[in-house]
């Protein structure tokens, strides 16, 4: 561990965001500011703005909000009641600084977290998003707040990706082996990343090949072969063609091919939340079965597991330590 930081560092942790209640108006919100990125959409906004508020939030907002309200926990969206709880746990680990959470998008807001550290004599700041893997649709997001906060003056770092950090990659071949021996060895393991599409991959995001090095890293920990496992892509959005291969259609194929068990594992996701739980957990589930599976064993996210803040609280600690 570093030498002890001054009594006036922070770091912030940031997730993606999640609206406030399962209910079609809060869903609303949130996805309007969400879909407003232009780094999430990058249409032209004469043509976005009237398909946005015209057709996508009209129609997308109480199915959304019926499936948030499936996988609600008593303390709130499984995202944001992680990522605090995670906050807390890092907390721990980092007891001479100050370890505080932030969403990009709904609350709590960035702009605001940093005002209040700002007030409460936070001199320095470290920005670690929560995305193992760097995309420009999300980490350089994160970096655009952390841009529009240096202008304003004072000392903000941020750190970019962690995808082939040694201790990120222990702990999630660590919750790999957990579960297999609660729940016994599938006959394959999927890595399933959130998708993006294909044309920012092509104009030279990394995400992509960020995710493969992060598969076969943990894979390698787990000394699988390439027999054991699959790399695909979920939650595509639109018509155009997103990373490949994605998630349905590879289980859909396995099914087809006689895989009766698959377990599948999001590395991309710090936290568990509607992609993971809902998406993966029950309705790619239910699709592997449609298809002639048994069955699909979802491994948990890290969330606020010990291996998950002892890596977290590594990297951020190795980062203010090489910070100037």
């Amino acid at each position: 561990m570093p030498a002890k930081p001054p009594a006036d560092t922070a770091v912030l942790l940031v997730n993606l965001g999640t609206p406030s209640a399962p209910t079609p108006g809060a869903v609303r919100r949130y996805l309007a500011e969400f879909l407003s990125d232009r780094r999430v959409v990058q249409l032209p906004r004469v043509v976005w703005w009237p398909l946005l508020h015209g057709l996508v939030l009209p129609l997308r907002s109480a199915r959304v909000a019926r499936k948030y309200a499936q996988v609600w926990l008593p303390g709130g969206s499984p995202l944001a009641v992680h990522t605090e709880a995670l906050a807390g746990a890092v907390q721990a680990r980092l007891p001479g600084l100050r370890v505080v959470h932030a969403m990009r998008y709904g609350t709590p807001a960035f702009a605001d977290v940093l005002a209040g550290l700002r007030a409460g004599g936070i001199g320095r700041v470290l920005v670690l998003p929560l995305y193992p893997q760097y995309s420009t649709t999300t980490t350089a997001s994160v970096g655009d707040l952390v841009e529009t906060a240096r202008a304003g003056g004072g000392a903000i770092g941020m750190v970019a990706d962690y995808h082939l950090d040694a201790r990120w990659v222990a702990a999630v071949a660590g919750a790999i082996r957990q579960h297999w021996a609660r729940q016994g060895r599938g006959d394959r393991l999927l890595f399933s990343f959130h998708g993006i599409p294909e044309r920012l991959v092509a104009a030279g995001d990394p995400y992509a090949a960020q995710c493969e090095a992060s598969a076969a890293a943990i894979a390698e920990a787990l000394e699988l072969t390439a027999g054991d496992w699959t790399l695909t892509y979920q939650s595509r959005f639109g018509r155009e063609r997103w990373l490949q291969p994605y998630t349905s259609d590879t289980l859909r194929t396995l099914a087809a091919q006689g895989v009766a068990r698959v377990d599948v594992v999001c590395p991309g996701f710090a936290v568990d939340c509607l992609e993971t739980l809902e998406e993966i957990a029950v309705e790619n589930a239910g699709l592997f079965r449609e298809a002639g599976g048994a069955g699909l064993r979802y491994v948990p996210c890290l969330n606020a597991t010990p291996a998950h803040a002892h890596a977290l609280a590594g990297i951020a600690a190795d980062a203010l330590e090489l910070d100037p």
